[in-house]
């Protein structure tokens, strides 16, 4: 029997599935936040594990409330080349008016609202674990509020949003600077207000190592970030309808990673002298954000470069952050900020025009010269300097108005005790 099927029932078939793919990947970013938890709270000591899960929980809700409110409209409103001005408050309720920058994409309003509000969310996630065991839980939740509703929105509308860079012709497929970099800057700019962990450096300016407490918690996270990270990628697409594309991002995500791994792995080995585990985890995190600006752009032995040299980056990049005493207990800035930098630069040097569609020109090393890799570095450069600026007053009046660090005694005691009155491990005797 023929089946016979009508033009407006396969073109609603056709959103439908891509209202799905947009969704599950919506739901593999999400996941991510377990993977950030457990990461973020394994590296760090065991008297810290309530107050890092309880940040890494709140601060998806945070996020949601702030994106919601404002962050949308100034993301994605029509506007000026540097906001959005249409429908700002409350998304609009949902009507799908004034938003033409991402008019591209045909699925339903609500999914293009969450897809974009897990992004966010991520930017936020990664001050989390820079900022980690001496910061204020309080000042952290409204950090996290301003950074996602204000902070983030502006930078994203200048490249996803139709604004000045996008017309430039800066290109970042899925966040390597709107997403990792913005969350490294506002980091880099806590970490500096906050000042190192006590007795993370010596009188003489020597590191004195504080180990994380739980590696196989920070295993486990690597690996929820390495799967959801299936959903950053290739769900950026936000349409099923080029699967040719769809599986390409996937394969330059892996590659990347998969590189990653293995350059620093062999990085820390030669420097330290042994393969260490976490920097084996965070050289796999270094190659994920390095390629998400450029998945679609490069091809898989592009992908592969920009792997191996995020893998050399993260290791080094540690000791580097050290010498001028920025105390990182997770690596965030070493991960989301120096590769995030990276990839999108990598982008300038390696992208090929049209490998899966879009017109980005041809990087340095397939012969399309310097535009392209100056538009990225201008991208980078705004983008680092707004946030950073920006991020150093918020920290500043934070710091002037409720305080961002805590006492002394509840840093020692730990923050589990000081600021939430609970133990994460109660009834057994760990040794920090």
């Amino acid at each position: 029997m023929d089946v016979v099927v009508n033009a407006s029932t396969l073109d609603a078939l056709t959103v439908g599935l891509d209202t799905v793919w947009v969704l599950l990947s919506a739901f593999l970013v999400f996941f991510m936040n377990l993977g950030f938890a457990m990461v973020e709270s394994g590296l760090c000591r065991s008297k810290n594990t309530v107050n890092i899960l309880a940040k890494n929980f709140i601060v998806f809700a945070l996020a949601s409330i702030s994106f919601w409110v404002i962050g949308w409209g100034l993301m994605f409103g029509n506007g000026n080349p540097f906001v959005g001005l249409t429908n700002l408050l409350f998304a609009n309720g949902g009507v799908d008016e004034g938003f033409d920058a991402i008019s591209w994409t045909r699925v339903p309003f609500w999914a293009k609202f969450i897809f974009q509000l897990v992004f966010a969310g991520t930017a936020a996630t990664i001050v989390s674990g820079a900022v980690a065991e001496r910061i204020k839980f309080l000042s952290f939740i409204v950090f996290a509020l301003v950074l996602v509703g204000l902070m983030y929105p502006v930078t994203g509308h200048w490249i996803w949003g139709g604004g000045w860079l996008q017309s430039l012709g800066f290109w970042d497929f899925a966040g390597s600077t709107v997403v990792h970099s913005v969350g490294g800057w506002a980091a880099l700019a806590g970490i500096i207000l906050l000042g190192p962990r006590l007795g993370k450096y010596r009188a003489d300016g020597s590191v004195n190592p504080i180990m994380g407490h739980n590696m196989s918690m920070v295993t486990l996270g690597g690996l929820v970030l390495w799967f959801g990270w299936f959903g950053f990628n290739p769900g950026s697409t936000m349409g099923v309808g080029d699967g040719s594309a769809i599986a390409h991002i996937a394969v330059t995500t892996n590659t990347a990673a998969a590189t990653a791994i293995v350059a620093a792995t062999v990085t820390a080995w030669l420097t330290v002298g042994k393969p260490d585990l976490s920097m084996i985890i965070n050289g796999a995190l270094a190659g994920l954000v390095a390629i998400t600006a450029g998945c679609a752009f490069v091809d898989v032995a592009g992908a592969a470069i920009i792997g191996l040299v995020a893998g050399v980056l993260v290791v080094l990049a540690v000791p580097t952050f050290d010498k001028f005493k920025l105390d990182d207990p997770v690596g965030a800035l070493s991960v989301h900020l120096v590769n995030g930098v990276w990839g999108t630069l990598a982008v300038g040097l390696f992208a090929i025009d049209g490998i899966t569609g879009s017109a980005t020109g041809n990087g340095l090393f397939a012969g399309g010269g310097l535009t392209l890799l100056g538009a990225q570095a201008l991208g980078v450069a705004a983008v680092g300097g707004f946030t950073f600026a920006v991020a150093l007053a918020v920290w500043g009046i934070l710091k002037a108005v409720l305080g961002v660090r805590v006492t002394r005694e509840e840093e020692l005691g730990g923050l589990d005790r000081g600021e939430h009155g609970a133990e994460a491990y109660a009834g057994f005797q760990i040794i920090d």
